[in-house]
């Protein structure tokens, strides 16, 4: 009995030992099968820059907004079937983004702009884009807000030739905006500074972020030598004393002796407003040719020279305006897509237009 014993308990071990040695073996073949986790390296953080002049940044994401006019998503949309709305115009014919096109950097690319009978005005019509940046609209200053600018163009002759106020809010009435109006402003709610109110709302969404310039700032993108050297040429000649800041432009008014407009003096009457303009932004300037209050010049290459003798005293090389081109280039940022809007309607007769 004894040994009989002996023997199942040494028969016992031995399958134990073998189960734990199997056990291990498996272990060390999954061990084996299953290869040691990748180490991952920590990404570096991309390198900044360490070139850029001083004052020059990226331009910001969100934009000023009058208290008494909120946005919304519904004003805002609103306000896209206002901007392409030629009910706004006597004849049908304009809309804001007549002269103010969205699929061409918010310009038209014209000299003066066509307006009612095909007249045309006696300024280049600036670009919408970014224009909520903008301490004050027109060459002039004239419209503190976008909300004073919307309610220019439609009653000026030269533009939209609407009569008056009360003549434009019955076309979109007659057109069948009432609702819409009720929706964002309430009740009877459907007036001239209503309109403007959602153009502008709409007017404010209209910025254009990543430009090569701010990916670059951002460490996120790079831009060429030759764009480089512009950037540093136009702080070592002086242009960013007044094209400075985020917006490359510091929003003021300068005195531009050129050509015959007399700018703000044309408004306030002023001697000493004579020839003052606001301080155009770089901003997407590659697109909105031609350049300067009269449209009479064709290419920034141009441009760039013409302002750098008149404002600065300095004739540049040649070598130095392609630079200075080659960096006003990167400061193109990424264009606003919109969706051309359903425009409401009457059914079974056409709105009433006039020449």
């Amino acid at each position: 009995m004894r040994q009989s014993s002996l023997i199942t308990t040494a028969l016992l071990a031995m399958v134990s030992f073998a189960t734990v040695a199997c056990s291990d073996a498996t272990e060390e073949k999954t061990a084996a099968a299953t290869p040691a986790a990748a180490t991952t390296a920590p990404v570096a953080a991309p390198a900044l820059p360490t070139d850029i002049p001083e004052g020059m940044g990226v331009l910001p994401t969100s934009v000023p907004v009058p208290a008494d006019n909120p946005q919304t998503a519904e004003k805002v949309e609103l306000g896209k079937k206002l901007y392409f709305e030629p009910a706004l115009s006597k004849s049908g014919n304009f809309s804001c983004n007549s002269c103010h096109n969205l699929g061409t950097g918010g310009v038209d690319n014209q000299q003066f702009s066509i307006g009612h009978k095909w007249q045309r005005g006696g300024r280049n019509a600036p670009t919408v884009l970014n224009a909520a940046f903008w301490s004050a609209q027109f060459w002039d200053g004239r419209a503190p807000l976008l909300e004073d600018q919307a309610k220019g163009p439609p009653l000026n002759p030269v533009e939209m030739s609407s009569m008056s106020e009360a003549t434009v809010v019955a076309r979109l009435n007659e057109a069948g905006y009432a609702p819409l109006f009720e929706s964002v402003f309430g009740k009877v709610s459907l007036n001239y500074d209503n309109m403007a109110k959602a153009i502008a709302a709409f007017e404010r969404t209209l910025i254009t972020p990543d430009a090569p310039f701010d990916l670059y700032l951002q460490g996120k993108g790079d831009i060429s030598e030759a764009a480089k050297r512009g950037m540093q040429k136009s702080a070592e000649v002086g242009c960013t004393s007044c094209h400075s800041g985020p917006l490359f432009t510091n929003n003021s008014f300068q005195k531009f002796a050129y050509g015959t407009d007399a700018g703000v003096k044309s408004v306030t009457g002023k001697d000493e407003d004579d020839h003052l303009f606001r301080v155009q932004s770089w901003r997407n300037v590659a697109l909105t040719a031609p350049y300067f209050h009269d449209g009479a010049v064709k290419t920034l290459d141009e441009a760039v020279r013409i302002m750098a003798r008149t404002q600065l005293d300095t004739e540049l090389s040649d070598a130095d305006s392609a630079d200075i081109v080659e960096f006003l280039k990167t400061l193109t940022g990424k264009q606003p897509e919109v969706t051309f809007p359903v425009l409401p309607r009457p059914e079974g007769h056409a709105l009433t237009w006039s020449d």
